[in-house]
């Protein structure tokens, strides 16, 4: 009991409880848009929750899943519907940056990530139905600019990849790899070693975190001493694909992949995370259906 005292104290505020901060239907894509508000994504939505509390629709009909806003504060938006990645600029028009890849539609854009040079990397997963699908491999994908796209990794790096975080230095890519509707599929949250022309190098894949048969990890996020916040795990099993072996929650992991901490959050399914509020230390997460919200010791990024 002490010890886990004590590892809570790392993290989360001393007293600090999960509250409910919306429930508008945050299902998926929490970012804050470093000013005053959360972006999340539900319900074919995308919402915006203000400082006040109160959430808004900032967009209808957006298919949307991950979130990001690039230097310029442009919303960055993975358009898993449409099967497309846009951006939405500041006069409310929309930018299309990639909606094909040598000519076949993506599978189904998951989460998005930027480096320091403005580059985005894309996960292109498919969960659910998959008959329409025009590309037999779930990769990640690299954006140089509006339709200049690159693979940069395929099946023989990842299984199904989801969420993604590039780290500030450009030197890493954590890429959350979760196929859990395959038995003995891959859990596992990997990290890759970024060249500085943007691509993997070669063998670099290393394990971090395995969830073994339980949900994998779905969103992650970064604080300023590099601890990792990732979204995973199941509270009530769904056999024959999923044991609750792993509970539903936020996995703090240390960069070398060590448990740190454990946030339970009460709701299936745990499915994304970020940190912001005025001064960067409020976690944020996205599961079922709700956006929840603790205080943490240390800023976001």
């Amino acid at each position: 009991m002490l010890t886990n005292l004590l590892l809570a104290a790392l993290i989360t505020e001393p007293g600090a409880q999960l509250q409910k901060a919306s429930e508008a239907g945050g299902s998926e894509g929490p970012v804050w848009d470093r000013v005053d508000s959360l972006y999340f994504t539900g319900r074919g939505r995308i919402f915006r929750l203000d400082a006040s509390g109160k959430t808004h629709i900032f967009r209808e009909n957006a298919g949307a899943n991950g979130l990001y806003f690039d230097k310029e504060g442009r919303l960055v938006v993975c358009e898993s519907a449409s099967r497309r990645i846009t951006r939405t600029e500041k006069d409310g028009t929309i930018t299309v940056l990639a909606e094909n890849y040598e000519g076949k539609k993506f599978n189904s854009p998951n989460d998005i990530t930027m480096d320091s040079k403005g580059r985005i990397y894309f996960s292109d997963p498919r969960y659910g139905n998959r008959q329409n699908m025009e590309m037999d491999v779930e990769g990640v994908y690299r954006i140089d600019a509006p339709g200049k796209v690159t693979r940069v990794l395929s099946r023989a790096q990842v299984d199904r990849p989801n969420g993604l975080l590039v780290t500030p230095d450009d030197k890493y890519l954590y890429v959350a790899d979760n196929n859990n509707n395959n038995t003995g599929a891959a859990r596992k949250l990997w990290r890759f070693t970024l060249n500085t022309d943007g691509y993997i190098k070669a063998n670099s894949r290393k394990l971090i975190h395995d969830w073994g048969d339980s949900r994998g990890p779905d969103g992650l996020e970064m604080d300023t001493k590099g601890r990792l916040f990732v979204a995973g795990g199941l509270n009530k099993p769904r056999p024959p694909y999923e044991t609750d072996t792993k509970k539903g929650g936020v996995y703090v992991l240390s960069p070398k992949g060590k448990l740190l901490e454990f946030i339970p959050v009460p709701l299936d399914e745990v499915t994304n995370v970020a940190l912001g509020g005025a001064d960067m230390r409020t976690l944020y997460i996205t599961a079922g259906g709700t956006v929840w919200s603790i205080r943490v010791k240390v800023p976001g990024r």
